[in-house]
């Protein structure tokens, strides 16, 4: 199970020796017509997880191995793609890899393009429940998949003693090498977040259901986020 930093106390440096770490990072989207106060809120977000990072790195080692949802391209081109996908990933990436650390091709295009593809259809509903039905069996066949391919690339690329990140949304069902140390991080702005957004949604769903305060709402409406922070085009930097 992944431990979370920020939350629990710090692992001691010498229990890590010789194994190989892999810090997961959420990827976290603000679209440029987000509200600013949830710009403001995301550009704290990947600022603490930086910090977090660097006072990780001060303890047990240097981060070496670099791994991003949806980017298929390694090395000079894989930071280049990130520039003009997620500012906020970007800078990190790119401070790192600087300081020496390799950007994996973390994906495979094809599975990836399926993956969004059988998404984007999930999201349109259907009437045919038969229809409903394949369409769910072949995002779930092409999820394992790309999940699968991932997992197998950091597999294959941490080595002893190497310390990764991957950068990727939350609850994507990646599994991880069974001999390897793994931490969410998970700094308190991630939390400051995550209550805007489901404040923010519950307050828009009060508007549009009419349920008034105190009753028991049963109108079966969901309410979408309309803050930016959307993943649509989390495929496009695997093009």
């Amino acid at each position: 199970m992944a431990e979370e930093l920020g939350k629990i106390e710090k692992p001691q440096a010498e229990t890590f020796k010789g194994s190989r770490k892999l810090y997961v990072i959420q990827l976290l989207f603000a679209g440029s017509d987000a509200p600013a106060e949830f710009i403001e809120k995301v550009n704290r977000y990947w600022l603490q997880v930086g910090e977090h990072l660097l006072a990780q790195e001060s303890k047990v080692g240097k981060i070496t191995r670099i791994y991003h949802e949806a980017v298929a391209f390694g090395g000079d081109e894989g930071v280049k793609v990130l520039e003009h996908w997620n500012a906020g990933s970007y800078t990190l990436v790119k401070q790192k890899v600087d300081e020496g650390a390799v950007l994996e091709a973390t994906e495979l295009s094809e599975l990836a393009d399926q993956c969004m593809d059988w998404e984007r259809c999930l999201m349109i509903g259907f009437y045919s429940h038969q229809v409903a039905e394949t369409v769910t069996a072949n995002y779930r066949e092409a999820s394992q998949k790309r999940y699968k391919y991932i997992s197998g690339v950091i597999s294959e690329s941490l080595g002893a003693g190497d310390v990764g990140l991957l950068f990727i949304r939350e609850g994507q069902p990646v599994q991880f090498p069974p001999d390897t140390d793994v931490f969410t991080v998970a700094p308190p702005a991630l939390d400051d977040i995550r209550r805007w957004l489901r404040e923010r949604q519950e307050h828009h769903h009060d508007q549009d259901c009419g349920c008034s305060d105190g009753d028991d709402c049963d109108c079966g409406e969901e309410e979408g986020c309309d803050c930016g922070c959307e993943d649509s085009h989390a495929d496009d930097a695997s093009k």
